[in-house]
């Protein structure tokens, strides 16, 4: 039973974390490379992000648009701006952020849960730190989504410490500045974690009586707050909020899964929604009604971040299986229907970690995954960027282009059929209607493409809006980088005024977006005015009304 299990000394505790955390950080460097398996254009977005903030000083939410928070990109551009590659100074930047949770883990693990409990928590807090694929079951390596996995280890810190009573005295003040941390962490890092966990995180806090620790928090929270504000402004919070705000009013990218029925009631989430509903009950069942309590409430900040994260990885599983052991009653505790409480929250434990058994094997093993799985005919993602060549894909997903095109737009095989397809309406570009291509692969072979025509025509230098999903040209060629513009595209025309040149491709690689952005153009009052044109896009002078 978990009351008699021993506490773990956090010493012994703290030196097997730290052994483990550094074979997980240092191996993948043996590859020489960060070496992608799959989302390649995520991967694209972070370097544009990243590398914009390293090479011109620019941040984001005051120089471009993105709702991904400076923390969860700062520690990367750290590194980048030091002079490593893109690809080592991510390595680098997974390894601080491990080092940061370091010790607030081993307080988390040891003062709040017994003997195996406590390393399962600490352990996974830094395997979600360093590892190289953001979860689910497939196994190619990806870097896609990693500060999702950072606000779930901040998460799985913070979320223990509120709900569960010390094994040994109260420390206010210790764990008080720890949650406040672990808060301001997850809203710098991704906000809707931060939005998620903080009312259960403050109603356990209330219901535990432990005021002290939520004063502190509270004060950690506003001191953190306040030193970003004087190193970056009221613009830089004004900001957050307006890309904020954009994303969740945009119709792309607001809910990049499953609907939220979905996410709770498809058959791969139903068992586990069904686990953690009965693991409320249980608790409530066994006397611990103000875990019980706090768990329910757990039930829609797990819902809503696995809602709103691609792939709607259910992370959840692993802290609700420890939670569910954690709390198992004495020998002899049963309901009204006979059934033995410890057994049955033993039983519901050991169900949530063989839900999530695939996405923690996954997770753990990815890190050996990288560094010794070998790829066919290796190219560099950047291929135009020799400081930043430690970025490894398969040159076919690089350079074989698939173009899919629509067969039943007027003039095309399957015309007779445009009714019943129900496809949107074409993109038009001052009264033309564009093609419906969109590149599926192949994304180096465009870039490089519209560099080298670009080039040669005599625009290099300049700052080119790109109506696409991805607006990384600058990456490909002597370009600068379009101040206020959206590294990923969530709507309406970010940077067009500061932009020399439009550039509507003529297969995109993201068809919805150039749709997008060509209906937003033909509202913005700009006029464009058409300079050149090619089998691949059509360039354009923007001129303000």
């Amino acid at each position: 039973m978990a009351g008699k299990e021993r506490a773990v000394r956090p010493a012994i505790l703290a030196a097997g974390v730290f052994a483990a955390g550094l074979v997980l950080a240092l191996v993948p460097v043996l590859r020489g490379a960060l070496v992608i398996g799959k989302h390649e254009g995520d991967t694209l977005h972070l370097a544009d992000i990243v590398l914009r903030m390293a090479d011109f000083g620019q941040l984001p939410h005051l120089d471009f648009m993105t709702p991904i928070g400076i923390g969860a990109v700062w520690p990367i551009a750290i590194f980048a701006e030091a002079g490593m590659g893109f690809g080592h100074a991510f390595f680098a930047a997974q390894a601080l952020v491990a080092a940061l949770l370091f010790l607030p883990a081993i307080r988390a693990a040891s003062s709040r849960l017994p003997g195996g409990l406590a390393w399962a928590l600490a352990l996974y807090v830094i395997v979600l730190c360093l590892a190289m694929v953001h979860g689910e079951a497939n196994a190619a390596s990806s870097v896609s989504m990693h500060y999702n996995r950072w606000a779930w280890a901040m998460a799985y810190i913070a979320v223990p410490l509120a709900m569960f009573e010390p094994l040994g005295r109260r420390r206010p003040g210790l764990d008080g500045v720890i949650l406040g941390l672990m808060l301001a962490g997850m809203a710098m890092v991704k906000v809707t974690y931060f939005a998620a966990f903080l009312p259960a995180i403050v109603i356990a806090l209330v219901a535990r009586r432990d005021l002290r620790t939520l004063g502190v928090a509270l004060v950690t929270g506003l001191a953190v707050a306040g030193l970003l504000t004087l190193l970056l402004g009221m613009k830089f919070w004004l900001g957050y909020l307006h890309d904020l705000a954009t994303v969740a009013a945009s119709e792309r990218r607001a809910a990049p899964g499953e609907d939220l029925g979905g996410v709770l009631a498809l058959p791969a989430y139903l068992t586990g929604t069904l686990t953690l509903l009965a693991t409320v009950i249980f608790l409530r069942q066994a006397g611990r009604m103000t875990e019980g309590m706090v768990l329910l409430f757990l039930v829609p900040s797990f819902v809503y971040v696995t809602y709103q994260n691609f792939g709607n990885d259910p992370q959840w599983l692993v802290l609700l299986g420890i939670i569910a052991l954690a709390l198992r009653p004495e020998t002899g505790v049963t309901n009204g229907f006979g059934w033995r409480l410890g057994t049955a929250l033993t039983l519901a434990g050991v169900m949530a970690f063989t839900l999530g058994a695939a996405s923690v094997v996954n997770l753990v093993w990815s890190p050996f995954r990288m560094a010794f799985t070998q790829q066919e005919a290796p190219r560099p993602l950047l291929s135009m960027r020799p400081q930043d060549s430690d970025v490894l894909v398969e040159g076919a997903r690089l350079y074989r282009v698939a173009m899919t095109i629509a067969g039943d737009r007027p003039g095309m095989p399957y015309a007779d059929y445009a009714e019943l397809a129900d496809r949107d309406e074409p993109g038009v570009l001052n009264g033309e209607e564009l093609a419906d291509c969109e590149i599926s692969t192949g994304m180096d072979a465009w870039f490089e493409t519209a560099a080298h025509d670009l080039q040669g025509a005599g625009y290099g230098g300049s700052s080119i809006l790109v109506a696409d999903l991805f607006s990384a040209l600058w990456l490909y060629g002597d370009f600068r980088p379009v101040r206020g513009a959206a590294p990923w595209y969530y709507g309406g025309v970010p940077g067009l005024a500061a932009a020399d040149h439009v550039l509507v491709p003529l297969c995109p690689t993201g068809l919805s977006a150039r749709n997008a952005m060509l209906e937003a153009l033909g509202t913005s009052g700009f006029t464009l005015t058409e300079e050149r044109r090619t089998a691949s896009y059509i360039l354009l002078k923007p001129v303000a009304p």
